[in-house]
């Protein structure tokens, strides 16, 4: 091994990022490997939430959706949000579920396409993904068909009968990631629309959405924006496509003039008509906390420390722990997102162990371990004590202890 744990504390003294960590509530004595599943705590969210219950909720009451500004929080952090993801205002809006927004935005792209038949999925996505086109497909129930390739083969399978591919950016699983460009031009090129998963990329590495000429984008707040728990969703969709496309939750915001309570639909103007129930007010405003965080920090810099966050963790369990696990995601930190992902059959039980120890990656069935960097707040060295306690887990044969073989209901 070429690197000491010397050189990776040099690096943190180095670190452009460094200050961002004294910003985020990190408990003592846990390396927290798990930010692209639940980004931590920024330490101000919470007097931020207080504010908007006990000021803005308990003292201003009904007041607070013109006075604190409530009702234009979906398109404010939207368009905050699209300044992470290459998006240039009025196209991103905060609004609903990463689930819900999926199938809003499928059933527009089928509208856009209505000769066309086929959603084009690989089949290592998000199953959430595949589950809403599936159950978009048995409503309709007009023949259209959801066809999965291995992901290399995307690009190449998209026919004329394809109306929308949809992808998930970086795989969730391994985080080996699609060349957006290229796949949103092969797309483009067989007259077919774009619809990309950003869960595990929005505040993770650079994205140009606006540059590629993607079509229809989703994503997660809770996860690289640290928005928290159940964080409310993003949206974007093309400006080209905004006078044509409709969503089919016609809500009451969505609606050009809400407050006009019309029995009939006519939606909003541009990306306001994507919206549909009213906003979740405390969620959007810890949202926007951790996405103004973000907006602080250089994204080259994050993709800078992400890439080498990866490899010295990567570098350490190999020397330490060679030949014990198969590496799930790619060799070339360049083509994968801010995870290393390995595999063991008692990737489960190693993960528990882990735990116990104060590391905290997480399991993804049938048998991979994923340990996620967030950049803000890990440093460097950790990544050498956490790939250290991995082969002291694995010299000590700790996790063949019972208890860390009982599955809970999240993994």
């Amino acid at each position: 091994m070429t690197l000491t744990r010397a050189d990776l504390a040099a690096r943190d003294a180095a670190d452009p990022l460094a200050g961002f960590r004294e910003r985020f509530v990190v408990p003592d004595g846990v390396i927290y490997l798990d930010g692209n599943s639940l980004g931590a705590l920024p330490k101000a969210t919470a007097a931020r939430v207080a504010d908007v219950v006990e000021h803005e909720w308990g003292q201003d009451l009904i007041r607070s959706w013109t006075k604190n500004g409530w009702i234009e929080l979906p398109r404010r952090i939207g368009d905050k949000i699209g300044r992470l993801i290459g998006a240039a205002p009025g196209q991103v809006v905060v609004a609903d579920s990463t689930s819900i927004n999926v199938f809003k935005l499928l059933a527009a792209a089928l509208r856009l396409r209505p000769q066309r038949r086929v959603i084009l999925s690989d089949n290592a996505n998000f199953p959430t993904d595949l589950y809403m086109a599936q159950g978009l497909i048995a409503l309709l129930d007009r023949g259209h068909e959801l066809r999965r390739v291995a992901p290399d083969d995307v690009a190449a399978v998209i026919g004329p009968d394809v109306a929308v591919v949809m992808l998930t950016h970086v795989d969730y699983r391994s985080g080996r990631f699609h060349d957006m460009a290229a796949v949103t031009e092969a797309a483009h090129r067989a007259g077919a629309l774009m619809l990309w998963d950003l869960a595990h990329s929005a505040g993770a590495l650079p994205l140009a959405l606006d540059a590629c000429r993607a079509d229809l984008a989703v994503g997660c707040g809770y996860k690289y924006l640290n928005g928290g728990p159940g964080a409310p969703a993003f949206l974007y969709v093309a400006a080209r496509h905004q006078a044509q496309a409709r969503q089919p939750l016609c809500g009451w915001l969505g609606h050009a003039a809400p407050f006009a309570f019309d029995l009939d639909y006519r939606p909003a103007a541009g990306i306001d008509s994507w919206l549909c129930g009213t906003p979740v007010v405390l969620g959007m405003a810890a949202l926007e906390v951790g996405v103004d965080l973000l907006l602080e920090a250089d994204m080259a810099a994050i993709r800078a420390k992400s890439m080498a966050l990866t490899e010295g963790f990567l570098e350490a369990v190999e020397a330490w722990c060679p030949g014990v696990f198969e590496l799930a995601s790619p060799r070339d930190p360049a083509q994968r997102g801010s995870q290393v992902c390995l595999r063991h059959p008692d990737g489960y039980a190693i993960v528990q162990a882990l735990i116990e120890r104060g590391v905290i990656p997480d399991f993804r069935a049938p048998d991979i371990l994923r340990f996620g960097m967030a950049p803000l707040y890990l440093r460097h060295a950790e990544m050498w004590d956490a790939a250290q306690i991995l082969a002291e887990v694995m010299r000590s044969e700790a996790w063949r202890e019972e208890r860390f073989q009982r599955r809970a209901a999240v993994t």
